[in-house]
């Protein structure tokens, strides 16, 4: 049958099939994943080894100043102990403005709270764990300092409250160091003095323990620091 120009079937002629599934198809090309960057993760690992280094660090000085604070406390104590207790003078070091004089003391750092040698006792081992979960996030070096002395010389003074008479978490501290018109303590309360101010000065100074400065604004992204998106 003849079909003529126009006819439905000369329309239908005039669209292009399309070619059976499979046939002449070209393979499609997938970008490629975009390869990683090891650089900046080499970067990133080699930053966070430095700061486990550094953390270490000052835990380790922490250690070693809380260790010297508490040997040279507990010495002192046993010195005075075996060398001055039962004098009925006390030696004057400096005229009569400080003197060394041996005195049991049940309460607190010079001489309060007489009637809470166990509540004491108890702040003292607070004050330990406080110290050390702090350190676990510690890069400071005068944080790790500060933090020493005050570990040092809560250790001394918890050490005689554990171990001296009467008796366990009711020993008597031996404090004899006295001042004149002040109060009789010892080396550990000085340590525990001076790393609280040094404390008190830090944290003034917006330093943190983690190295870190309260207040201290954020560092701007870099699409703030070219000016923003481009409108």
């Amino acid at each position: 049958m003849i079909s003529t120009p126009g006819s439905h079937q000369t329309q239908d002629d005039a669209v292009p099939t399309a070619p059976p599934s499979g046939a002449g198809e070209q393979p499609v090309s997938r970008p490629a994943a975009e390869p990683e960057h090891p650089a900046d993760e080499a970067g990133a690992t080699a930053a966070e080894g430095a700061r486990v280094v550094v953390r270490r660090r000052r835990i380790s000085l922490l250690l070693a100043v809380a260790v010297l604070a508490y040997l040279i406390d507990l010495g002192s104590k046993l010195l005075v102990v075996s060398e001055l207790e039962g004098r009925s003078e006390p030696i004057k070091v400096i005229g009569d403005w400080m003197t060394f004089q041996v005195i049991r003391n049940g309460g607190a750092a010079f001489g309060m709270g007489q009637a809470m040698t166990v509540l004491f006792t108890a702040i003292a081992a607070g004050v330990i764990v406080v110290i050390w979960r702090i350190a676990r996030r510690l890069y400071s070096l005068p944080w790790a300092i500060a933090l020493g002395l005050l570990l040092g010389g809560a250790l001394g003074n918890l050490t005689d409250r554990l171990f001296r008479s009467p008796s366990v978490f009711r020993g008597h501290v031996v404090d004899f160091i006295s001042v004149q018109h002040f109060a009789v303590f010892n080396l550990a309360d000085s340590a525990i003095v001076c790393g609280g101010i040094l404390v008190v000065l830090l944290s003034f100074r917006g330093s943190n323990p983690d190295g870190t400065v309260h207040g201290a604004p954020a560092k701007k992204q870099p699409a703030e620091q070219d000016g923003g998106s481009e409108g």
